[in-house]
């Protein structure tokens, strides 16, 4: 990624219209991975982990095609703020960095921390009905919350939870924000650096080897936390004691951990990769892309 042959607002501009149009693609894989995960919360204990193809084609028979697009809208209005920020403040810390040292992989890393974190208290609303709006079908018909779409989900949230229900799962989204800011968008930048000292020198096919290993590594580190952000943000309180089951990172971690094993954080991890890894690849390449187009217009 670079800074010095585009303005400032098309490095934002690009970022999270590239983010956007990927999410379009890997749309269908997220719904997937987020039902997977949360049918694994609620699989007897001792249960071995669901096989993804299997779920996925009862899922097809049950709900159909369509319903792997729902929360659609709430998604792409999501990458417009986070992958907009995301991306956009890690050039912008990234730059300020370089002011005064050397960029080395150290200071992508701590570029893309920063950003990763700031770009998810921004988005994190977004993040919540996203995963209300995938879900709500799979509920059993009398839990059903009845959300008609990202509008009637934002403002029946706010009214019936109060602006706490946004934040609701915020600290393991936060904390995976830091991850991907860190693994994918620190790494993508160093491993473009990497591949071409070991000869892929050509833009697009730098471009592909980097994003996809960038993908592979993010989708690893963070799925744990994607799946107690899953967990906060869908659960519902005890009707009996209206205590949450989930209270934060650590404990969610731990609990899955106890009963239901640590191969339980990593439920729905085929999907999640075909997420990550292919919104990865996906955003990166069309980003460069755009940005090559808009420098060949500057040139012109």
């Amino acid at each position: 990624m670079s800074t010095n042959k585009t303005p400032l607002w098309f490095n934002f501009a690009s970022a999270g219209s590239a983010g956007a149009f990927a999410w379009c693609v890997v749309h269908p894989f997220n719904t997937a991975s987020i039902r997977m995960n949360l049918a694994s919360a609620s699989a007897p204990a001792g249960t071995k982990p669901l096989n993804f193809f299997p779920f996925l084609g009862k899922m097809l028979k049950e709900r159909g095609v369509g319903s792997l697009y729902d929360g659609l809208g709430a998604g792409v209005l999501r990458q417009l703020v986070y992958a907009t920020a995301r991306i956009g403040l890690f050039e912008v810390f990234r730059d300020e960095i370089a002011k005064h040292r050397e960029i080395d992989f150290a200071s992508r890393l701590v570029a893309g921390l920063s950003a990763g974190g700031c770009a998810a208290l921004l988005s994190c609303p977004c993040e919540v009905t996203l995963v209300r709006l995938s879900n709500d079908a799979l509920l059993p018909e009398a839990d059903r919350r009845g959300y008609t779409g990202i509008s009637n989900a934002f403002t029946r949230i706010l009214k019936e939870e109060g602006s706490g229900a946004f934040f609701r799962g915020c600290s393991p989204f936060v904390n995976r924000a830091l991850l991907v800011g860190l693994v994918q968008v620190g790494t993508y930048e160093q491993f473009r650096v990497k591949y071409r000292e070991w000869g892929v020198a050509s833009l697009y096919a730098n471009v592909m080897c980097s994003s996809f290993s960038a993908g592979l590594l993010y989708s690893i580190v963070t799925n744990p936390f994607e799946t107690v952000k899953n967990r906060m943000a869908f659960q519902r309180a005890d009707p009996t004691t209206g205590q949450l089951p989930y209270k934060s990172t650590v404990q969610t971690i731990r609990l899955i951990a106890k009963t239901e094993g640590p191969i339980m954080l990593w439920a729905g991890f085929l999907p999640y990769f075909l997420r990550c890894g292919g919104h990865t690849v996906t955003m990166f390449m069309v980003m460069e892309w755009m940005r090559k187009m808009y420098q060949g217009q500057m040139k012109n």
